[in-house]
């Protein structure tokens, strides 16, 4: 599992361990003091760099699947600079690719992302055969990615699955990191700060519950079906003014809000169909955003508040 310690890689860990399987996390520094749920005992740690090929090497080495969670850039800052994106994310992977070939690995499940890869065709809902336009550098690193598993899977045999996740949420999203609309919004609104919004609130987004999400990691990595890619995702758009009304709905009380100039990256509308996830992976989403929220908010009310 690389990048089993953070948001999305610790969910999936935890499903993992559930399932009685062997995990080896592989992390810059061992997180497992840092407030999650398992601990040195329950998996294997390694620590080490993700361009360094002698770390990745010992985490790869004896693993039939490998989770490739790693990203060292957000969708907000990658086009600050493209070149580290590149350097780091591309060439990282590319590293990994090399490394799992000569390590036999069986299948790599890869977490690029549905919310980016598209860019802003202005359709209703995107299909995985939505040709793949992205505005940002993050969504080009992602998908540069995702084409390099084809190459791998087509000269040398190397299995992958790819998970185009849409706009995921819930308990351990670092939003102090600036990642996750639903996640800061909601802590502004449990501290009564005021929420800022970028543009007028009517960017459309897919938002998924963490839970929902890292089932189909496991269900992907079992999967030995045609497909190879997946969007991941509620299949149901809601505006930020929208994700403001839920929240006051489930707290009970009014925000405060204030809207900010547009940014240029934020593409217009997102929203994800996941029908060949459901037939294909068997998967469904099961928790609604009401109850989402819910989750989320005594998670940030127990730990930070």
């Amino acid at each position: 599992m690389l990048g089993g310690g953070g948001f999305i890689g610790s969910h999936v860990v935890d499903v993992l361990l559930q399932q009685g399987r062997d995990v080896r996390v592989f992390e810059k520094v061992n997180l497992t003091t840092k407030g999650l749920p398992f601990d040195q005992s329950q998996v294997e740690w390694v620590e080490g760099d993700f361009l360094n090929e002698r770390d990745l090497a010992l985490a790869v080495q004896g693993c039939d699947i490998v989770f490739h969670m790693i990203s060292t850039t957000l969708p907000k800052t990658s086009n600050e600079n493209p070149l580290y994106d590149i350097e780091t994310n591309v060439a990282g992977s590319v590293g990994l690719l090399e490394i799992a070939r000569s390590c036999r690995t069986k299948k790599i499940v890869f977490l690029s992302s549905g919310g980016t890869v598209y860019g802003n065709p202005d359709l209703d809902s995107l299909s995985e055969d939505t040709p793949a336009n992205p505005i940002c550098a993050y969504g080009i690193g992602k998908l540069s990615v995702e084409k390099y598993l084809g190459m791998y899977y087509h000269l040398y045999g190397l299995d992958y699955c790819i998970l185009r996740v849409s706009n995921p949420y819930g308990e351990r999203q670092r939003f102090w990191a600036g990642q996750g609309a639903v996640n800061t919004f909601l802590y502004k609104a449990l501290k009564g700060e005021c929420i800022e919004i970028w543009g007028d609130g009517l960017v459309v987004r897919d938002y998924i519950y963490i839970g929902d999400v890292a089932k189909v990691m496991l269900q992907a990595a079992q999967y030995d079906g045609p497909f190879k890619v997946f969007n991941i995702g509620s299949g149901v758009g809601k505006t930020l003014n929208d994700i403001i009304v839920a929240i006051e709905g489930c707290l009970g009380k009014k925000l405060k809000t204030s809207y900010l100039p547009g940014r240029a990256f934020d593409v217009t509308r997102n929203v994800l169909d996941i029908t060949r996830a459901c037939s294909h992976l068997g998967w469904r989403v099961e928790t609604s955003l009401e109850e989402g929220l819910q989750r989320t908010a005594v998670w940030i009310q127990q730990t930070f508040l």
